[in-house]
């Protein structure tokens, strides 16, 4: 009599604790979940590449961004948000009564001069003359306003739409929501040179969207291939081994996600698997700014950041949906003291590579389809910040944090150049017209896109999630 029994293997015979309960108990109840949840909304179908790209809700006019990123929080009333009143004023007591975090003392008039730029005429400080060469591409947002004065909450507002919870980047959202372009590279990546900023990787997390959307973080301080991105290639095998290698590596671990009920955590190391070993060809190419003409590398001119606004424009050029780039890491905008001297020195590392990004990016046809975001996660005091124990100590020339009232600025991607949008009152502490909210500007980015903010949604826990919470109103008077 034969035997109907198939041969044993091996990993039949290992179960978890949860996987036995989940067999014996509830194996016709999570059959069941498992369809309610493959037909909801926003569950990632199971495609070869969850990275493919994807059409939004309608059409954008934007396809892909660069945010740069100013940490720390550089003062409106000292860059794009002049106030002729403070100069009148200076070191005098305000007539307002001002709410900040620290004990402020008098006015504190900007130490730099405001000049009328562009046909559009808007008036930018004397830090950024390269940027003022664009401001007619450029919507100034003067009104922004964000929740609290401080640093790690406003940083995760910014960046993720909540200050205090876990929840997905804006980056991975518009992963998410679009795919990326380039299959050979990572959809989003976040450029922060010298190691991680405060709230470290939270600024560019996926949360509970699947892992592959999360950005990936590279060192930029690095101009070594091996040092940007580790493990880029190995130096034992050659690519056709590394092949037969990750084949098997997958197909096992393929068996053992069949018997896990697709983990999502699972799934997104199986993809970073494949990710890793298509990224050795591309990114080689991609971060060699020496292939760069030497003209246009002398537009950009020297330093980190203009290393990684180059870099970023290559990653566009590629197919990569959203570039992050950090400036002022090690030494932020956040200056409580030495403002003159601080500023000036962190404008001339941004302001050449600003400017000639812009410019690039035009003379390449590409703005047009590109967002380009600058802003820190709030603005600064227009009064002076008074000395304290341990910090600016016999220094009275800095400002204090300040979430009422500071400035961000877009450009290209379907943006209105040329335009102010809200003012903060005529000191440049709180907003007066037309305040914009961090959720504002999400759900403005997300439409640029082509994404109703409203309707991008993933299901988790029972509730459906949006990187505008429940909040979020179109600024629609920077829109072309």
């Amino acid at each position: 009599m034969t035997s109907s029994f198939h041969k044993p293997r091996p990993e039949d015979a290992f179960l978890t604790r949860r996987e036995f309960l989940s067999r014996c108990g509830m194996g016709l109840g999570s059959l069941g979940l498992a369809t309610l949840l493959a037909q909801a909304e926003g569950a990632i179908s199971r495609m070869d590449s969850p990275l493919a790209p994807k059409a939004p809700h309608f059409p954008g006019k934007a396809r892909r961004v660069i945010h740069i990123f100013a940490n720390g929080g550089p003062s409106q009333v000292d860059t794009f948000d002049p106030k002729p009143e403070l100069t009148r004023w200076h070191g005098k007591e305000l007539p307002i009564r001002l709410k900040t975090e620290r004990k402020t003392g008098t006015a504190f008039a900007s130490p730099f001069a405001f000049q009328p730029h562009g046909q559009s005429g808007i008036e930018v400080s004397e830090l950024f003359p390269h940027v003022a060469e664009s401001i007619d591409d450029i919507a100034v947002i003067r009104s922004m306003q964000a929740d609290v004065p401080n640093h790690e909450p406003s940083l995760l507002l910014m960046n993720c739409g909540e200050s205090r919870l876990p929840r997905p980047s804006m980056g991975s959202w518009i992963t998410y929501g679009l795919g990326t372009e380039n299959q050979n590279l990572p959809g989003f990546i976040a450029m922060c040179p010298g190691g991680y900023p405060i709230q470290e990787t939270q600024n560019w997390q996926s949360a509970f969207l699947p892992g592959i959307f999360q950005g990936t973080y590279l060192d930029t301080a690095q101009t070594d291939l091996e040092k940007l991105i580790q493990n880029i290639r190995n130096p034992v095998v050659n690519r056709a081994t590394q092949r037969a290698q990750l084949d098997l590596l997958q197909t096992l671990n393929r068996r053992h996600a069949a018997q896990r009920d697709a983990d999502p955590r699972l799934e997104a190391r199986l993809q970073s698997f494949e990710l890793a070993y298509r990224m050795q060809m591309d990114a080689s190419d991609a971060f060699d700014v020496r292939r760069e003409p030497e003209s246009v590398r002398r537009m950009y001119g020297e330093g980190t950041q203009a290393r990684q606004l180059l870099i970023a424009r290559r990653l566009l050029e590629k197919g990569v949906r959203f570039v992050q780039v950090w400036h002022g890491n090690g030494q932020p905008w956040d200056n409580h003291d030495d403002l003159e001297v601080n500023h000036r020195r962190l404008a001339r590392e941004c302001d050449q590579p600003i400017g000639a990004l812009l410019q690039d990016l035009k003379q390449r046809g590409m703005l047009e389809d590109t967002l380009v975001i600058w802003g820190g996660e709030f603005g600064r005091t227009p009064v002076v910040e008074l000395p304290t124990a341990g910090a600016n100590a016999g220094k009275i020339n800095g400002r204090d944090h300040n979430h009422y009232g500071f400035t961000m600025w877009l450009a290209g991607g379907g943006v209105k150049g040329g335009t102010v949008h809200g003012a903060t009152d005529e000191f440049g502490f709180q907003a007066a017209e037309n305040p914009v909210h961090v959720h504002d500007l999400h759900a403005t980015i997300l439409h640029l896109l082509g994404f109703d903010h409203e309707r991008l949604t993933f299901r988790h826990a029972g509730r459906d999630f949006r990187l505008t919470d429940v909040h979020g109103r179109l600024v629609r008077e920077i829109l072309a």
